[in-house]
């Protein structure tokens, strides 16, 4: 039987007359991986802080088995500028650096009182290994100047020096908000790994549909402040919410055939039901309740009409860009076609922000020509554009920008109809932005960049703090959009649903297109590493067999093959080169790829038979 490690209770939470949740009730055992979902504003992070003890709720109870070590990562962690980074891991506390200080006090207090006991707990909690664990974690999350101010670090590299905090101590339960947030790929994937192996405990609020998928084995739904658990990973969930939402719809539809019934026997004079029995009276009102609930999911295609954009989009020749020693682009020369979808993937640091503001005109390049169409209207999604009047209402916000946006069809939307689109409700769209949650800000944001109408939009982290739900709407909308896209995102489900081809960025001016989506990709990278570890490798020597000294010679038979061997082996040497070259060009299409990838092993192993026979055969004639 799992051990049970957290049990929560009847939990309500509210801002004066936003209920967040009501009355929820779950728990959480040891093995056990929980993904949390919800909309954006409805309290998944409330409900993380909550358990974690950083915020106070209204009602309930909230159980932790005793000595349970929990493990917190905020989605935006913060710390005093004049840390380090190995100080840093020290900062927040935990039960682990609580005890280091209790002794290095213990040693400064005169007799040291107590100081059994301390380094009894020491060992017992391995504190001794706490800054060695430090590092090494660290360093496979790839920061390794442990003496660097916190200040200087990316947001990125925060997050790491974050998590690194929360994984060092080894908690029995980790509870995490968003930790793929501003981690690039290799980063998301190794985190990935980490967090599949072991017997981990886990709750975890994640946009990144592919580590949900892979990491988790249970999904919560925070839904209309309340609160529902599917046994199984994010593409279960997805089948058996959509069976739910069916059964609601359908119980939605019952009661409205009968709501209309009992409304006209409501209706009657008082004396037409006098003798009417009280409970059908109560009855009613809960039929309403019911009759007037809203199920169904936003099914409308949002099929925008984008501004004209003419053939020529943006051409680049013989861009260069540098930093100092860091290389950005060296001779980037490239085309944009017309309605043409690129993901940009690439580690942190490899330059990808600055290329697109390059394209934007915010940086200058140091050499050569960028290009732009005429009829190019640029709508750019950034990190650091979110910026708004607290005071505002949200549907100011849009009205500011347009009254209305003009569907493909002909028909238009007015921006109340738009918000409505990407999930705000008619009561959100007349509160002050001051009172909306991080990820409805981003989603805010999101509709000031689209009301305008742009015929090329440049989206940079769009998935950051946004729910899945919004993913899912912001996908449908780049499905359907007439004009040009290019996407910087670590969010792999996401670049797969939305792009034709990638530009990875692999550091230093070094830049390839590939063909395909990033799991096509990440396939042919973990192909062509498995390749290059086996061309590494250094080859088995067959044992030759030695022959007695009655020395013979070739039979004719033999000589003709030996010559047929000869020009055989120069051919597939010849086919292997060629293959090799191929496969590194980045210019095959997925299938060319996969097909090659394929022959090579095959020609490997038929080179080495025929250069085994041709050497038995030089051994008899030598």
């Amino acid at each position: 039987m799992a051990v049970p490690y957290l049990q929560v209770e009847e939990l309500t939470k509210s801002f004066g007359d936003l209920v967040l949740f009501e009355k929820i009730s779950f728990g959480l055992a040891q093995g056990q991986r929980v993904g949390l979902i919800a909309k954006n504003g409805t309290g998944k992070t409330t409900l993380l802080n909550i358990l974690a003890g950083k915020e106070g709720y209204d009602e309930g109870r909230i159980t932790f088995r005793r000595d349970l070590r929990v493990g917190y990562l905020e989605q935006s962690p913060g710390y005093p500028e004049g840390l380090t980074v190995l100080e840093a891991c020290f900062y927040h506390g935990n039960a682990t650096v609580d005890l280091i200080r209790e002794y290095e006090k213990c040693l400064e207090t005169p007799g040291n009182p107590g100081l059994d006991d301390l380094l009894e707990r020491m060992e017992h909690e391995k504190a001794w290994d706490y800054e060695r664990k430090a590092k090494q974690i660290l360093s496979q999350l790839k920061i390794r100047n442990f003496d660097q101010p916190i200040g200087q670090l990316s947001g990125g590299q925060l997050k790491r020096v974050a998590l690194a905090n929360v994984l060092i101590t080894e908690p029995d339960l980790l509870i995490l908000d968003e930790p793929t947030n501003h981690l690039d790929l290799d980063m998301t994937e190794w985190l990935e790994g980490y967090l599949g192996k072991g017997n981990l405990s886990l709750l975890m609020v994640t946009h990144d549909r592919y580590f949900l998928d892979r990491v988790c084995s249970e999904i919560m739904e925070l839904d209309r402040e309340g609160v529902y658990a599917y046994k199984g990973n994010y593409s279960y969930y997805l089948q058996k919410r959509q069976e739910r939402m069916d059964a609601a719809n359908a119980e939605i539809a019952r009661a409205n055939n009968l709501y209309r019934t009992e409304l006209e026997w409501m209706r009657r004079m008082p004396q037409a039901r006098g003798h009417k029995a009280r409970y059908r009276e109560e009855a009613f009102y809960e039929l309403e309740k019911v009759a007037k609930r809203r199920m169904n999911e936003q099914q409308v295609r949002l099929d925008v009409k984008s501004s004209y954009i003419g053939s020529k989009i943006f051409e680049a020749d013989r861009l260069c860009k540098r930093f100092g020693d860091l290389t950005i682009l060296e001779d980037f020369s490239y085309i944009f076609s017309r309605y043409e979808k690129m993901g940009i993937v690439g580690n942190n640091g490899t330059g990808k922000s600055t290329f697109i503001k390059l394209l934007l005109g915010i940086e200058k390049p140091d050499g050569g020509i960028l290009d732009i169409g005429e009829t190019v209207r640029f709508g750019y999604y950034s990190q650091e554009g979110l910026q708004f009047d607290e005071q505002m209402k949200v549907i100011d916000v849009i009205t500011d920008i347009a009254e209305v946006i003009e569907l493909s069809d002909g028909r238009r939307l007015t921006a109340s109809q738009f918000l409505q689109h990407f999930l705000f409700t008619p009561e959100t769209q007349h509160s002050y932005v001051y009172k909306l949650s991080g990820g409805e800000r981003r989603r805010l944001y999101l509709c000031t960049v689209l009301m305008r109408n742009p015929n090329f939009l440049v989206l940079d982290e769009p998935t950051n703090d946004l729910d899945i739900v919004t993913l899912q709407v912001l996908e449908e909308y780049l499905h359907s959009f007439k004009g040009c896209v290019i996407v910087v995102s670590h969010d792999r489900y996401f670049m797969d649903k939305v792009v034709d081809h990638l530009l990875v960025f692999r550091g230093q001016g070094d830049i390839r297109d590939f063909p395909g989506n990033y799991s096509d990709y990440r396939d042919w990278k973990q192909a062509k590493e498995e390749h290059d570890k086996a061309e590494a490798k250094p080859k088995e020597v067959k044992p030759v067999r030695v022959r007695p000294n009655d020395k013979r010679r070739l039979t004719f038979k033999e000589r003709k093959e030996m010559e047929q061997l000869e020009t055989e082996i120069a051919a597939l040497e010849e086919e292997k080169k060629a293959l090799e070259t191929a496969l590194c060009s980045g210019n095959l299409s997925v299938a060319a790829l996969t097909e090659k990838s394929k022959r090579l092993p095959a020609l490997q192993e038929e080179l080495d038979e025929k250069t085994f026979r041709w050497l038995e055969l030089s051994e008899i004639e030598g």
